[in-house]
């Protein structure tokens, strides 16, 4: 099945469900495999009570369930991020701090936007595309053909281009080099072979270090941006100011340092609205003693 088929078919099922309705499915969806998915609650679940020490059971429960919601809602929304324009853009997303990222983009040397799988990253990336420069997007391949189609389309009607991370390191230098910008979502756990052991949330958690490798190569801007639903549906997608890249010539240092500069902005942004990101990942499996083994 070709792209224009698939198309065809998500516009089809798209134009027969209303944005508010795809809602509420998502909602009672979500619910259910709150209920059902004994395995991803109990990780969840897990991970919150290691985060959060000081909060009750029931608080527990309560974000673990808003998690999944949030994740829901976000799969809900994705298609109708193909309709956004200037003209409605407002009622569905606002932008604070886009100055900065217009600075980062006219010096030159490209940009790095670090994020996390927190509320809904796809539409903040749109709205950022449609006020200003269209960020490359880095993403694994989806396994479904049909799912990959979908997503790529309705991205690339706002200009956004999927970088696909497998072995993208040597691209993604060249492309900061021409002074392009680019996202990443660095919030997931990695192999000890992909990453080094930064603190999250009180607990070394192995991380990605390419944004890190990537600034310190290239001298690219690296700034944070997070979209967050608001109690109205409406999202505020905020560009934070450009994070210093500590260089003293200690590579190493220099990129455990960054990473977890990049890392505590991420964990703040969570602990201010903990319910918006995926806490039924597995952030912590891989373990500091694997690291041992295989030195």
């Amino acid at each position: 099945m070709n792209m224009k088929m698939n198309m065809k078919i998500a516009k089809a099922m798209d134009r027969a469900v209303p944005l508010c309705v795809k809602r509420l499915i998502a909602i009672g969806l979500s619910g259910l495999l709150y209920h059902l998915s004994l395995k991803h609650k109990l990780i969840a679940v897990h991970n919150l009570t290691r985060a959060f020490p000081e909060k009750s059971l029931p608080d527990i429960l309560k974000i673990a369930k808003s998690s999944y919601t949030s994740f829901a809602l976000m799969l809900a929304e994705f298609t109708d991020i193909y309709y956004l324009n200037k003209n409605n853009l407002h009622r569905r997303v606002s932008v604070r701090g886009l100055e900065y990222y217009d600075e980062a983009c006219r010096a030159g040397k490209g940009v790095l936007l670090f994020s996390a799988h927190f509320g809904n990253w796809e539409i903040g990336n749109a709205a950022l595309a449609i006020l200003s420069r269209p960020p490359m997007f880095m993403a694994r391949i989806m396994d479904s053909p049909f799912l990959e189609n979908v997503i790529s389309y309705v991205r690339a009607a706002h200009g956004i281009a999927i970088i696909h991370k497998e072995k993208a390191m040597r691209l993604t230098l060249r492309l900061l080099r021409k002074g392009e910008a680019i996202q990443l979502l660095i919030d997931q756990n990695v192999s000890v072979q992909d990453g080094i052991f930064v603190d999250f949330f009180g607990r070394p958690a192995c991380t990605t270090s390419g944004v890190a490798l990537m600034a310190l190569h290239t001298g690219a801007a690296v700034l944070p941006i997070f979209t967050t639903r608001m109690p109205d549906g409406r999202y505020i997608t905020e560009i934070g100011p450009q994070v210093e890249t500590i260089m003293t010539g200690n590579r190493d240092q220099d990129v455990l340092t960054n990473t977890q500069n990049y890392n505590s902005i991420i964990e703040n942004h969570i602990r201010n609205y903990p319910g918006q990101w995926l806490w039924l990942h597995q952030r912590w499996k891989t373990k500091r003693c694997q690291a041992m083994r295989n030195s």
